[in-house]
C-alpha cells in the first residue's frame, strides 16, 4: 500500500507530543495540555438519513471503488457476495486541537480512518458487506477532559452515526446484520444499541455486536443494550467486548473515568464488572494460550503493510474485566498507551480469531 499502515496512527497520537521517555512519564498530562481544544463546540446542522444516501458520505460501502475495508493480508480474501451486512464505526482519527468535531472533508482524518478500516473492519470481509460512515467525530482531545464541550462534541458525533445507521438499514435490506466499532466508534455503538436497537425488530436481525475498546458495565450498561453478552462461540444475537493490556496491566486511567459515570440503566458504573469476551475462545472470562491465536496482524518494518502470524499472543480475562495478553509482544510494544494499554491493537492482536468468530456466529444465525 502507498500509505503507511494502521500502526502509523499510534505514532502520531502517542509519540508526537514528546520523546518516548517523556511520554512514558508524563504522557497523559502532556496530551491533556496540548490536545484538548479551547473554545466552544461549533453549532453544526443536523445530519439526516437522507444525507447518507450519498455515496461520498461513506468511507466504505459495497459499491465504493477502492473500498479500504476489502483489504486482506496474504493468504486471506474478501468474499465477493457475502450474506450479511456490517455497520462499522471507526475509532477517532481526528487529532486537531482547534475544533471539537471533525469536518467531513478533513483529508487527514479521512486518510487515517481508511487505515483503521484496513486493520479492523477488514476482519469481517469474509462474512459481510461493509458499510462505514464518515461522521463528525469528536477530536482525540475530547477523551482527555471533563469539559462540557467534550460531551457536546460526542453527542454531535453520535447523531451523525445514528443518521447513518438509518440509511444502512435501508441499504442492507433484509440481510443479517453485524455491528462493530472501536474506541469512540464502540462508544457510539453501545449508545446505538441502547437507544435505537433495544426492543425493536432490528435486534432480532443482529448476528453479533463487537463493542471493542470501550468498557461495558455488566450491571449499569448491558441490561439496557438490547442484547445479552455472548456466552459461547457459536451463539448469535449477542455482544462481545474486550480491552487489551499487557502485563503488568494498570487500567486506572480507564477505570477512574468509567467509575465517575452512570450507565444506560441510570445506575453508577463505579466498581461494577466490565464485559470481557475472550476473543480467542468467544466466551466470557477464562484464559487461552497463544496457540489458540489463529493470527495476529503484525506490521512490517516500514509500516507499509502487515502479515498474519499465528500462535503469538495469548489472552486472559481478569480483574474487573480487562483482557491481558501476557508479556508485551515485541512487534507492538513501542506503541502502547500508559498502563500497558494495547488499545490501538484490540482488533489486530486477534484479527484471524475475530474473522472466524463472525463466520461462526453467522452460520449459527442462519440455522
Amino acid at each position: 500500500m502507498a500509505r503507511k499502515f494502521l500502526y502509523a496512527v499510534a505514532i502520531l497520537i502517542m509519540l508526537g507530543v514528546a520523546s518516548l521517555f517523556t511520554y512514558r512519564l508524563y504522557g497523559i498530562q502532556l496530551m491533556r495540555q496540548f490536545m484538548v481544544p479551547g473554545g466552544e463546540v461549533a453549532d453544526l446542522p443536523a445530519m439526516s438519513a437522507r444525507d447518507y444516501a450519498r455515496a461520498e458520505m461513506w468511507i466504505a460501502r459495497p459499491d465504493k471503488p477502492g473500498n479500504p475495508a476489502l483489504w486482506t493480508p496474504a493468504g486471506q480474501s474478501a468474499t465477493p457476495a457475502p450474506r450479511a451486512a456490517l455497520f462499522f464505526i471507526h475509532p477517532t482519527s481526528f487529532l486537531d486541537t482547534r475544533q471539537w468535531n471533525a469536518p467531513l472533508d478533513n483529508p487527514d482524518a479521512n486518510a487515517r480512518a481508511e487505515l483503521f478500516l484496513r486493520g479492523q473492519a477488514s476482519a469481517f470481509n469474509a462474512s459481510a458487506a461493509i458499510w462505514a460512515p464518515r461522521y463528525r467525530q469528536a477530536t482525540f482531545g475530547a477523551f482527555l477532559t471533563s469539559k462540557a464541550q467534550a460531551q457536546q462534541a460526542l453527542n454531535l458525533a453520535y447523531r451523525d452515526v445514528a443518521a447513518a445507521f438509518e440509511e444502512f438499514l435501508h441499504e442492507a435490506g433484509d440481510r443479517p446484520l453485524i455491528l462493530a466499532g472501536h474506541s469512540q466508534g464502540a462508544l457510539h455503538l453501545s449508545r446505538l444499541l441502547a437507544e435505537r436497537i433495544a426492543g425493536t425488530p432490528v435486534a432480532r436481525r443482529i448476528v453479533a455486536a463487537y463493542v471493542v475498546g470501550w468498557p461495558v458495565s455488566l450491571t449499569a450498561d448491558l441490561p439496557k443494550m438490547g442484547l445479552p453478552a455472548c456466552t459461547g462461540p457459536d451463539q448469535p444475537g449477542c455482544i462481545l467486548s474486550w480491552q487489551s493490556f499487557a502485563s503488568p496491566a494498570d487500567p486506572a486511567l480507564i477505570l477512574d473515568t468509567f467509575d465517575a459515570t452512570n450507565g444506560y440503566t441510570g445506575k453508577s458504573r463505579a466498581g461494577t464488572p466490565m464485559l470481557c469476551i475472550n476473543p480467542l475462545t468467544g466466551k466470557p472470562g477464562g484464559s487461552a494460550p497463544a496457540s489458540a491465536n489463529l493470527g495476529a496482524l503484525i506490521p512490517d518494518a516500514n509500516l507499509q503493510s502487515a502479515r498474519l502470524e499465528a500462535g503469538r499472543v495469548p489472552a486472559r480475562c481478569e480483574g474487573r474485566g480487562i483482557l491481558t495478553i501476557g508479556a508485551a509482544p515485541p512487534d507492538f510494544s513501542q506503541y502502547v498507551l500508559p498502563g500497558n494499554n494495547y488499545h490501538v491493537f484490540d482488533y489486530s492482536l486477534f484479527w484471524a480469531n475475530v474473522r472466524a468468530d463472525a463466520a461462526r456466529r453467522l452460520a449459527a444465525y442462519k440455522q
